[in-house]
């Protein structure tokens, strides 16, 4: 069998699984509508008056789709690890022609297919409630790419946790921050002043505003587009590398 071959298997095994279990499936899916419900009620009641939530619904959509690439992957990759390393999976993983690149590659596919699924819902419901949304071709890379990074980096909060539990924990104190210190909901002109450099540290700054500038403002979005890019190489190795081989 070839790489890709054992590529496909690997997604293919990943996608039976996640369709298998019930609560993953709606969660994943009806937790980001949800999320429009709340939010997008929220802010229609001050549309353009300042505050948190004081730019029109459009502002927002890459917050909405920032939610979906982060926690997703993040989660999902990191228990994929936890449930593999607490089966011995992954000893008998390493008596097949399997890589650890191609298992990580495998997954990232079915959280790639997931993610768009879950995005184009999201983006349908905002259509649906009046949002000027612009749907742009970068969209689908930005997403791809977000999506390859957040695997990586689950996978390697999947290599440090020692529990499904642990990677639960991790994930949801790594998500929670960036979601609102990454250019997605909050703006940086509300953060401190000697707090803003940080901001450039977050992978999921680019996606945000690669995304606000492809959709909303229609601006170049080449420079986030080419950040995202180099970030998604850097994680996709480092979580190759962290996956587990005998454990």
């Amino acid at each position: 069998m070839t790489t890709l071959g054992r590529i496909e298997a690997e997604a293919g095994a990943a996608w039976r699984s996640f369709v298998r279990r019930r609560t993953a499936v709606f969660f994943t899916f009806g937790f980001p509508l949800i999320l429009v419900a709340i939010f997008g009620a929220v802010v229609q009641t001050n549309p353009t008056g300042g505050g948190l939530f004081g730019h029109p619904t459009g502002f927002y959509v890459p917050g909405y789709l920032a939610i979906i690439v982060l926690f997703t992957p993040l989660s999902r990759i990191g228990s994929a690890i936890a449930r593999h390393r607490d089966g011995n999976r992954f000893e008998k993983l390493a008596t097949t022609p399997l890589a650890r690149f191609e298992w990580l590659a495998g997954h990232a596919l079915v959280n790639v297919g997931i993610i768009l699924l879950a995005s184009g819902i999201v983006l349908g419901a905002l259509s649906l409630l009046g949002a000027n949304v612009t749907l742009s071709p970068l969209l689908l890379p930005f997403v791809v790419l977000a999506v390859v990074v957040f695997c990586g980096l689950g996978a390697l909060l999947g290599r440090i946790a020692s529990s499904q539990d642990g990677v639960i924990a991790a994930s949801n104190a790594v998500a929670l921050p960036l979601v609102f210190l990454s250019e997605t909901f909050v703006t940086p002109g509300m953060l401190p002043a000697w707090f803003r450099p940080a901001i450039g540290f977050s992978p999921l700054t680019y996606f945000a505003r690669g995304v606000r500038e492809a959709t909303y403002l229609h601006q170049p979005a080449g420079p986030d587009l080419f950040v995202l890019a180099t970030l998604a190489v850097v994680f996709f190795v480092l979580g190759s590398y962290a996956i587990p081989q005998d454990e």
